[in-house]
């Protein structure tokens, strides 16, 4: 394939929206879906004669995220104007850092599509306030401007060009969006712009020493979209490449609805926004002293709890991977965990019948109707062989959604009891195994997953009363003697 002589080189730019009470330089409200243009002042206006001043929230979350990734931070902080003009950035510059960024360096370990790990280098995190929204599909002959968003509080992080395919861009920015939640310092929702990542894309030949010519790529708004955009983009500059045409330095759009990108404004040379030191801002000076106590408040982050799930809960990469896309999963399992030793069991019902009705119902863990006390109750009731996972999973947990009963109303009300006692298992076993004669054989050859038509035979006429491990455990001895 003409693609694999090609090696793709990709920079991310994501723009972290905080999740702060106020905007980044005054005290106007940071609220997302407000009535346009609610939540502006003279100051996040730059009206003359006002002066801004630093929220403090942005400084702890900038420093959380760094030192999170590892950053150097640096004490001394400039505030910088960038200057350009659009119509929805009303001061006509925003304040950001240029020369002398908060975080410098650090990095982070993603996932590859083999299960193994890479670290992606960073160039910078850098603090800096939002523009405006400007609005093209309301009015069919005029865009319309909501400043509510200019001066909101971001962060930037800049990567090294390390990043080599589509997956692994896809697979920095979940990471990214993981942690920023686990800090609670971003929703991480791309939907509504609170996490918005721009993609620099070249490509190269094999052998080749120095990278192509980048284009930028903007508006992805999610992460799939990321990779289609990256993997559009990848295979159209090879395919100029291939044809002798040259690439052409610019900015372009991805369009989600043709999964293709399209040129917006090119650019001969480097954009020079004249920045220069914001005149109403004083040097930031941060104390080590500010930064250990920063640093000692974080919570564990998803690379530490993995290692921390698989040595306390020895539970698969698989499962452990499912309980730590959200923070508040992850600490609801292991509060549960405090009390049901069993954590496999406690895996399962969490990634399983609770997960999937808060998808169903796009709802957090703090939502779910369910006090976790009734949720200890029925998995205690499980690992103590007293009812089966199946009536936990089907019966009692659909009914304590709807209703205000106890588990144990619930197991008795609907006869749910383990009867381990009263039901002659072995003559059940043999009338099974009597009803396939030839599936008993064709077992015994080889064919071990028949074992499930036998276990839902038997689960069926015991109607779920008796342990399932103890009719496998008998099951298989039945099935032994038959070998002879």
């Amino acid at each position: 394939m003409i693609k694999n002589n090609y090696i793709s080189v990709i920079g991310l730019e994501i723009h972290i929206q905080l999740s702060t009470k106020s905007k980044a330089y005054s005290a106007d409200e940071n609220i997302y879906g407000a009535n346009p243009n609610t939540k502006i002042s003279p100051i996040s206006l730059a009206y003359p004669g006002t002066l801004p001043s630093v929220n403090t929230k942005l400084i702890e979350y900038a420093l959380k995220l760094g030192i999170s990734l590892e950053c150097d931070i640096n004490k001394k902080n400039i505030f910088s104007r960038k200057n350009y003009f659009y119509a929805d950035l009303p001061k006509g510059y925003q304040i950001t850092q240029d020369k002398n960024p908060i975080c410098k360096g650090g990095h982070l370990l993603i996932d590859l599509e083999d299960g193994s790990k890479k670290k992606i280098n960073l160039t910078r995190i850098h603090m800096e306030e939002d523009a405006g929204k400007s609005i093209h599909d309301i009015d069919p002959y005029n865009s319309l401007i909501d400043l509510n968003r200019a001066g909101v509080p971001l962060l930037e992080i800049v990567t090294e060009p390390e990043i080599r395919s589509s997956f692994e861009a896809q697979s920095f920015v979940n990471e990214i969006r993981k942690i920023v939640k686990y800090l609670d310092i971003c929703n991480g929702n791309m939907e509504e712009g609170s996490l918005r990542c721009d993609a620099n894309v070249s490509v190269m030949k094999e052998n080749d020493k120095d990278f192509g010519i980048k284009v930028e790529i903007k508006n992805m708004n999610s992460t799939r979209n990321i990779k289609k955009a990256i993997d559009f983009e990848i295979d159209r500059q090879i395919e100029l490449i291939e044809q002798g045409k040259s690439i052409v330095q610019e900015t372009r759009n991805f369009n989600a609805l043709t999964n293709a990108t399209n040129s917006m404004r090119t650019k001969e040379k480097a954009d020079d926004y004249r920045y220069f030191t914001e005149p109403d801002l004083q040097p930031l000076i941060l104390d080590e002293k500010y930064i250990q106590s920063i640093a000692n408040d974080l919570p564990l982050l998803p690379n530490e709890l993995e290692r921390k799930f698989k040595k306390e809960y020895d539970l698969s990469s698989y499962d452990i991977k499912l309980l730590i896309e959200d923070k508040g999963i992850s600490d609801y399992f292991q509060k549960i965990c405090k009390t049901i030793k069993n954590y496999k069991l406690v895996a399962n019902f969490v990634n399983g019948p609770i997960k999937s009705f808060l998808n169903t119902n796009s709802i957090p863990i703090d939502k779910l109707p369910i006090d976790r006390k009734k949720i200890i109750a029925l998995l205690s009731f499980v690992e103590n062989k007293k009812i089966s996972i199946s009536s936990a999973q089907q019966i009692i947990f659909p009914k304590l959604l709807n209703s205000d009963l106890e588990v144990i109303e619930i197991i008795e009300k609907n006869n749910l009891f383990f009867e381990n006692d009263f039901i002659d298992l072995e003559e059940i076993i043999f009338k099974v195994l009597e009803k396939y004669p030839q599936k008993v054989i064709e077992y015994n050859e080889g064919k071990i997953g028949l074992i499930g038509l036998f276990m839902g035979e038997i689960m069926k006429i015991t109607k779920g009363k008796i342990d399932p491990k103890k009719i496998n455990t008998e099951l298989k001895k039945e099935l032994e003697k038959r070998k002879k």
